[in-house]
This record gives C-alpha cells, sequence and structure tokens, in this order.
C-alpha cells in the first residue's frame, strides 16, 4: 500500500490543532511554538505534494479511495489535480506567516471586559482551519467535500467572534457585539448556502447512484449517466449558490466586510486569501465538471454577476474611511475577475482565474498583515486617523505600497500576471465584458494610492503616529517572504503555469470548450 501522502498532509496540522490546544494554560509561548512547527512540518508535506506530483500525468495524482459509509456509497477518497496542488501550497505556505503575525493576539488581556484570551485556543483554531481547507482541495467525494465545506464554519465561527481586532478591544461593549454581529452573519449566511447545497448533494445522489465525483464524471462523458436539462441547471444551481457565498459574489458578498473588519488582521487573511479559495475552487471542480451544459447556460448570467461584483466592490473600497473593509471590498472586486475568468470557458481565462486564485491570496496577505501591524500601532483602523507614516516608520510603509501596488496589479508583480490572462480569455469570447472588468483596474489604482497617500504620505498628524515604532524583526520575517513571492511569480510564473495548464485543459474538456480563434482579415 502506498504511503498516503495526502492524508497525511491534512492529518499533521488536524492533529496539531488538538496537541496546541492540551497544552496547559500556563505555557502560552509553548503553544505558539507548537502551532508554528506544526505549520512548517505541513508545509514540507505540501511541497512534498508539489514534487510528486506530475504535470503531464494522470488528471487526479495521489489518489487514495477507502470505503467509509458503505450502505450509502460514501467513500473517503482524495486526489489532486495541477489546481489543488496550487492552492494546497498556498494555503500551507500562508499559515506559518498567519500564526507569526498573530502571535500577540490572542494574548490574555487584563480589561474588564475580557479578562483572558485562550491563546492556545486560538492557534489550535488555525490549524484545524488549516486541515479541513487542505482536506477539501483534496476530496473527490462530493459527500466528503460538503461535510468539509461546512465543517470549517465552526473554527472560523469562533476564530471571528471570540478574538476581535484589538484596534478596538478592551472595554468597549458595542465592540464585542460587533465581533458576534459579524460572526453570526457569517456563519448564517454560509449556512444557508450549505443547506442549499446538501439538497442538490443529496439530488446528484438520487441521480447517479454514488459521490464519486471521478465516477459520475466519467460516467457523463461516456454517456452512461444522462441527466434531464432542468434536473442538471436545479443541480447546477445548489452547487453554484453555496460557492458564490462561500467565493463570495455579488449580492452574497455582505458577510465579508463585516467579517474581515472585526476580526484580527491574520485571521482575515484566513478569511480571504484561503477560506474563500474553496469556493471559486469548487466551482471548477465540481459545477463544471459535474454539470458541463448547466455551466454554459449559466454563464451569461454569472458573468454579469462577476462584473458587478468588479465595479461594485471597487467603488466601495474608493469610498471607505476603514482600512481592513477598504481591503475586504476590494477582495470583493478581486473574486469578481476569479469567477469571471472561470466562466469565460477559455484556457487563458481559467489559467488566469487560478493564478488569481494564488496570487490573490500572497497580495492580500501581504497587505492586510502589514495594514494589521499599522492598525496595532495606532490603536485605530480609520485612514483619517494617519498621515506621515513613511516618515517615521519607512519600512512599513515601503512593505505596504508594495502590497498595494500588488492588489492593483501593477506589471512586474503577481497578480498584474493572472489579471492580465482573465481579461484576455474574457474578451476572447465576451469582448463587451472584458472592456467592462477593466474599469476595475482603473478604479482599483484609484482606492489603493488614495490610501497610500492618506495614512503615509504628509505631515505627521498626531503623537501616537509621531511615536510609531517600524517594523520589528518578527513582522520583517512575515513580510519579506510575501513580497519576495509576488516579485518572483510577477517576473517568472511558469512554475505554476505549468502545473495548472493541464488542470485547466481537463476541465475545457469537460465543457466541450475551445478557444476562440482570432479572426484574421486575409491580405488583399
Amino acid at each position: 500500500m502506498s504511503f498516503p501522502l495526502l492524508t497525511v498532509t491534512a492529518a499533521v496540522p488536524a492533529v496539531g490543532a488538538i496537541l496546541t490546544a492540551a497544552v496547559p494554560a500556563a505555557r502560552r509561548t509553548a503553544a505558539k511554538w507548537l502551532a508554528l512547527v506544526i505549520s512548517l512540518v505541513t508545509l514540507v508535506l505540501a511541497a512534498v505534494v508539489m514534487v510528486r506530483f506530475e504535470p503531464g500525468g494522470d488528471r487526479y495524482q495521489l489518489v487514495e479511495s477507502h470505503s467509509w459509509i458503505k450502505d450509502f456509497g460514501v467513500r473517503y477518497e482524495l486526489g489532486v489535480d495541477g489546481i489543488g496542488v496550487a492552492l494546497i501550497a498556498l494555503t500551507a505556505l500562508l499559515i506559518p506567516f498567519v500564526i507569526l503575525a498573530g502571535w500577540h493576539d490572542a494574548d490574555p488581556l487584563e480589561t474588564k471586559s475580557s479578562r483572558w484570551r485562550p491563546t492556545q485556543g486560538f492557534f489550535a483554531l488555525i490549524l484545524m482551519v488549516e486541515a479541513m481547507v487542505i482536506l477539501s482541495f483534496e476530496a473527490t467525494d462530493v459527500f466528503l467535500f460538503y461535510i468539509l465545506f461546512e465543517a470549517m464554519l465552526i473554527p472560523m465561527y469562533f476564530l471571528i467572534g471570540g478574538f476581535g481586532d484589538r484596534a478596538h478591544a478592551g472595554s468597549d461593549e458595542n465592540a464585542a457585539a460587533q465581533r458576534s454581529y459579524a460572526a453570526v452573519k457569517f456563519l448564517l449566511y454560509n449556512l444557508v448556502g450549505g443547506l442549499i447545497m446538501l439538497a442538490a448533494v443529496i439530488g446528484l445522489y438520487v441521480v447517479a447512484g454514488n459521490f464519486s465525483l471521478t465516477e459520475i464524471a466519467e460516467a457523463r462523458a461516456s454517456g452512461q449517466l444522462e441527466m434531464a436539462t432542468n434536473t442538471e441547471r436545479l443541480l447546477f444551481l445548489g452547487f453554484f449558490f453555496a460557492f458564490a457565498v462561500k467565493a463570495p459574489l455579488w449580492p452574497l458578498h455582505t458577510w465579508l466586510p463585516n467579517a474581515m473588519g472585526e476580526a484580527t488582521a491574520p485571521v482575515a487573511v484566513l478569511i480571504t486569501a484561503v477560506v474563500d479559495k474553496v469556493g471559486t475552487f469548487a466551482m471548477l471542480r465540481f459545477c463544471l465538471q459535474l454539470f458541463p451544459e448547466a455551466s454554459k447556460w449559466a454563464t451569461p448570467v454569472i458573468i454579469a454577476l462577476a462584473l458587478v461584483s468588479i465595479v461594485y466592490g471597487a467603488l466601495l473600497a474608493v469610498g471607505q474611511r476603514d482600512i481592513k473593509r477598504l481591503v475586504a471590498y476590494a477582495s470583493i472586486s478581486h473574486f469578481g475577475f476569479i469567477i469571471m475568468g472561470i466562466f469565460a470557458m477559455t484556457s487563458q481565462g481559467q489559467s488566469g482565474a487560478t493564478l488569481y486564485m494564488v496570487n490573490h491570496g500572497i497580495s492580500t496577505a501581504a497587505l492586510m498583515l502589514v495594514a494589521g501591524f499599522l492598525i496595532s500601532r495606532r490603536g485605530s483602523r480609520l485612514i483619517a486617523d494617519y498621515g506621515g507614516v513613511q516618515k517615521v516608520a519607512p519600512v512599513l510603509a515601503g512593505t505596504f505600497l508594495i502590497g498595494g501596488l500588488a492588489t492593483l496589479s501593477l506589471p512586474g508583480l503577481a497578480p498584474f500576471v493572472s489579471e492580465f490572462l482573465v481579461l484576455v480569455g474574457t474578451f476572447a469570447r465576451y469582448p463587451v465584458a472584458g472592456i467592462i472588468a477593466t474599469t476595475g483596474i482603473v478604479l482599483a489604482a484609484l482606492y489603493t494610492l488614495v490610501l497610500y497617500q492618506r495614512t503615509m504620505t504628509g505631515p505627521v498628524k498626531t503623537e501616537e503616529v509621531r511615536t510609531m515604532p517600524d517594523l520589528r524583526v518578527r513582522e520583517l520575517v512575515v513580510v519579506a517572504p510575501l513580497i519576495a513571492l509576488l516579485i518572483f511569480l510577477g517576473v517568472f510564473p511558469k512554475p505554476l503555469t505549468d502545473i495548472v495548464n493541464p488542470a485547466v485543459s481537463h476541465t475545457m474538456s469537460d465543457v466541450q470548450q475551445k478557444d476562440p480563434q482570432p479572426e484574421v482579415e486575409a491580405a488583399k
């Protein structure tokens, strides 16, 4: 029996979460170091998965399959394609930085409203989320994926509601109420989406007789399994609705600004750079592969919704006064680009969308974590409370600028490559949509540069800013590798494209689409 590499990669953070939670209350520092070591071991295992994966080989590799609930045809079935490998690597890469950035976010607070913060629980919850996300990228059994899709909501709920932003922690009872509201809203939105998906999962089992993604897809491709048109469309809508909530896609997006605004900066990164990617990944893996005809039927509406997300999210980001909510609305705009690239049904669009998932995760992590360091120093999320930071903390201001430039997809930084591919792939099939989407680039430059100008340039406005320290060693260890990756993947994206492109070719084959050929007039 071959070594169960995929299971071990997900099991290490899961077991690590249990061990971290079991550390005695007085040994907070030991719990932190244990969580960090576990996350680094997981990163090494994810690197082994990347090395073992052969881009030109079978579609799903490192496959594991075991009977689980035999009476209902449920199997513990895992396998990764190029898209899954890339996102597992992203998740494993970001978690150590999330842990380092949140090193003191769960330390005890001697205040009236909060006399203790369970440090061990904070880091255990982060590791548990990592385990569930990695396993969801590996699952090829629909029922197993559904369980993971829903289960990851529980640790995220406690991370959002139980560990709020230190910018308004302490005696402010209204802050605790806002955190509770954000956590409940996050949970309810995603639970509703999950319940609708559960109905679709049951419907799929009634039609197909099993939950195996590979078996159902092969049966559909060979003609052994046929779905009535209306049945396929209803099942597609059930799956897509849940994924659109998670993504998030307008108008199902409203939980994200609340959740990111009230969570600590590392947890905000966990939400938008890691957990939300499960939604867009599932659109590629499940919607397009299981319901190809329904996916093509729904494409015009989904493209329109993605365009609204792009423009709407960017416009609201321009008008924000809260730094973290600005990044949240910018992420809504970026997810619009990802979804548009997926449903453009071109190889450039889908390759760009997959790269965008990875690059957005890195760029958002860099910007949000630096923003978190800034907010922790000043004690405020409001843009108006800053000004002149670059005079007193030039390294912090410089890293903030690079993260912002990556967010607006500056050429030479990683997000530019993915955004360019999405726009090229969309324009090839939907030129009007491609043109409208470019307005998101202009607005991104506006909200990013205005944010930098108002917070970092000009005179020093307050004493809190005047005495602000620059980035410390731990914070530099968090930010520097992310910036290096943004530059490396912006100049040389080939390592990612080589892994992703074969998987995209399989997806294009699933929906029976070929790239449109450019129209060239014959020379006279």
